[in-house]
């Protein structure tokens, strides 16, 4: 049986490729089950649909703000009316369990009606002039077009996290989802398109980076970008979209590799626990995934003895099933860095004390698992120290101290998450001052945001311009105009 066919969404309406190419789309899980074909768009197809946000733009524009966040919000209950095929479609799509589905689904369906309600508050302010019968006033004003380039491990949470501000503040978007999960992001459309949305106003293109990105990040109409993705592409991105001779509004998420330190006072068995959820679930392919265990001398052992327990006791399978903890990762090439990782750390001396391999046989054959995967005497200049794997892996590592593990926890990179486990309130308050990463956790898993407060990194995990999700992502999708009145 033919693969069903899915077009692009330009200016409203479901178009081919100028190309009359396409690509499938296959679970991860069970490489038999090809959920559809995708457009492979041209530079073409991408100028199209930039075009048609531009022509869209400006109406949208001068829609009245509680308008655009009723469509929104009617895009969240339908949505949420979908809910079940959606978490059914997410798991076949990128291969996480059903729980974990349940969850994202649920996070997307509250991004748009958060969204919806926020659209109405956009607003300046009214400032006192130093000058007699002279009012001052800011307003807010949409950026334009918005570039949105997103991953395959959370194909429906990003998305909706940067398109339903981008349209509550007035913007039009131009839409990429990632080549692994494009089904769940076309169906997201079709939800806004069931919702009333303006034609233009939302324009879904499929295909590779180095084609429809590529124009959706040089193209002169653009004025924003927004990207999650890997730090090699997002410096790209940066490089790129300033040789357009235009002030281009970039947006950067780029990954993480991301401590937990474990001090001598605290809970260890709630340690263990929260810090195999950081490391090991939705099979570490989370940007803020715990991929660096910093465990004082005193308790290393009992630590990395109940660590290794809990790993191996950890169910891999198809996300479909009852009982499983983890899925595969995604594709064939994730599979092969990963496995990559793990040999390079061995060959570097870590001692791999679980996992590493790549499981066979039965339910495996078809799919992309890997075993949980714990290394111990990992030292800071190891690659898989500091390199970002986005796998089920973890490296425990030894401190003699509380100031060596923070040493050693700003030691990379990156300075996406963090957290601590610890039952003193000096050694909690320090660490929140010292550690340098945008998202900070106290005894709790460093994976886990919460929609209505800021996202975002310190050094390369993020561009540091702006910040996601809360109110605060308002200020990337909006412009201040200084209004002076004289009367």
């Amino acid at each position: 049986m033919q693969p069903l066919k899915h077009k692009n969404f330009i200016n409203g309406e479901y178009v081919e490729s100028s190309s009359g190419e396409e690509f499938l789309d296959i679970n991860p899980a069970d490489t038999d089950d090809v959920l559809g074909s995708f457009q492979l768009s041209t530079k073409e197809d991408a100028k199209n649909a930039i075009s048609a946000a531009l022509e869209a733009q400006e109406k949208w524009a001068e829609m009245p703000p509680a308008e655009r966040g009723r469509i929104l919000i009617r895009a969240s209950e339908i949505l949420d009316s979908m809910k079940e095929e959606l978490v059914t479609t997410l798991t076949r799509e990128e291969g996480k369990t059903l729980n974990d589905s349940r969850v994202e689904v649920n996070r997307a369906v509250s991004l748009f009606r958060f969204y919806g309600v926020l659209a109405s508050r956009i607003r300046g302010e009214s400032i006192q002039s130093s000058e007699p019968r002279t009012h001052i006033i800011t307003v807010k004003e949409p950026v334009g077009v918005v570039s949105v380039i997103t991953p395959w491990n959370f194909p429906i949470a990003i998305p909706s996290w940067k398109i339903a501000p981008a349209l509550a503040c007035g913007n039009t978007v131009v839409f990429k989802p990632a080549s692994y999960t494009p089904l769940i992001g076309y169906m997201l459309v079709e939800a806004l398109v069931k919702a009333g949305i303006p034609k233009g106003v939302i324009n879904y293109v499929t295909g590779s980076g180095s084609t429809v990105g590529l124009e959706m990040i040089t193209n002169k109409n653009i004025d924003a970008i927004t990207f999650t993705g890997s730090l090699e592409v997002g410096e790209e991105i940066r490089r790129l979209s300033s040789t357009t001779g235009k002030n281009v509004r970039i947006m950067l998420e780029l990954g993480g590799k991301n401590p937990a330190i474990i001090l001598p006072d605290a809970d260890i068995d709630k340690a263990v626990e929260m810090v195999a959820r950081g490391a090991f679930g939705l099979t570490g392919q989370v940007c803020t995934a715990t991929s660096r265990a910093i465990v004082l001398d005193k308790i290393a052992e009992e630590f990395t003895r109940k660590m290794v327990e809990k790993a191996r006791k950890l169910k891999v399978g198809n996300g479909l099933r009852e009982g499983v903890d983890l899925g595969p990762v995604v594709g064939q090439r994730e599979l092969e860095k990963v496995l990559s990782y793990i040999n390079i750390g061995v060959s570097e001396g870590a001692k791999l004390l679980t996992g590493g391999r790549r499981l066979t046989g039965e339910e495996y054959d078809k799919g992309y698992f890997v075993e949980p995967t714990v290394f111990s005497d990992v030292t800071p200049d190891m690659r898989i120290a500091r390199e970002e794997i986005f796998g089920p892996v973890l490296s425990i590592m030894t401190a003699s101290s509380f100031d060596e593990a923070i040493e050693i926890a700003n030691s990379v990179d990156y300075g996406l998450a963090a957290s601590i486990f610890t039952k003193s309130l000096d050694k909690a308050f320090e660490f929140m001052s010292k550690i340098r990463a945008g998202v900070v956790k106290i005894n709790k898993p460093t994976i886990g945001i919460e929609i209505q407060v800021p996202f975002g990194g310190y050094k390369k995990s993020s561009s540091e311009t702006f910040r996601e999700l809360g109110e605060a992502v308002m200020d990337f999708y909006t412009k201040i105009k200084t209004i002076y009145i004289g009367y």
